[in-house]
């Protein structure tokens, strides 16, 4: 039987958690919005940093360590992401994380990180990922440009209701067939027809009318 090398895809919670990212370059400011509007602790460590960055800081929602990374830099820190402009203190980094079982991340050599950053589409709730296992982030990012056309924004309204009515359900129901078989039909084939079909106010009327039928 032989092995592949495949990564098990993931989404990880990282509201207050200690995250770091070394460089303060313009993808080191990509990665760290991404973090930030996951509400991450962050802190960045670069001899200076893109005027974005420099605003974040001094508005209080960005920790900065000016100057090159140390070792101690990885005290608490739940995840890294090395973004320099060079491929040794990269590499250092990742290699300082691996010693220290702390997820990390090189933006360009992502095989010699421990987890890859997928291309994504974010509709609010609604996320879809795509990953080559690191092979080819390219390829990731066209299928990612064809799934933005696919799902446009208005799905993030519909995950919300639906969000909002399957937490009603689950708290005002006690029989759990009669659960189950309401949260089915929220998300029935009809409806996916409707999103198809670009209909989302029908959508949302059908999701809505799921869980009414089931107060009776």
């Amino acid at each position: 039987m032989v092995l592949l090398d495949k990564c098990y895809p993931i989404s990880v919670r990282l509201c207050g958690k200690k995250c770091l990212v070394i460089g303060g370059g313009r993808v080191a400011e990509r990665k760290i919005i991404s973090l930030l509007e996951c509400s991450a602790r962050v802190t960045v460590v670069s001899p200076e940093l893109t005027e974005r960055l420099e605003n974040l800081v001094a508005a209080g929602h960005l920790v900065y360590r000016q100057g090159e990374y140390d070792t101690d830099d990885l005290q608490g820190v739940f995840l890294v992401i090395g973004a320099t402009n060079s491929d040794q203190v990269n590499q250092k980094v990742a290699k300082d994380c691996f010693e220290r079982n702390i997820l990390v991340n090189v933006v360009d050599d992502p095989l010699s990180g421990n987890f890859f950053v997928p291309a994504q589409v974010r509709r609010g709730s609604l996320s879809i990922a795509v990953s080559t296992d690191g092979k080819s982030p390219m390829f990731a990012r066209r299928i990612r440009e064809e799934l933005e056309g696919l799902y446009p924004p208005e799905y993030s309204e519909l995950v919300e209701l639906v969000g909002e009515l399957r937490s009603k359900v689950i708290n005002e129901i006690a029989d759990e067939q009669q659960k189950a078989q309401i949260l089915k039909q929220m998300a029935d084939g009809d409806l996916m027809q409707l999103l198809r079909e670009g209909q989302y106010d029908r959508a949302k009327e059908l999701v809505k009318d799921a869980y009414y039928r089931s107060r009776g």
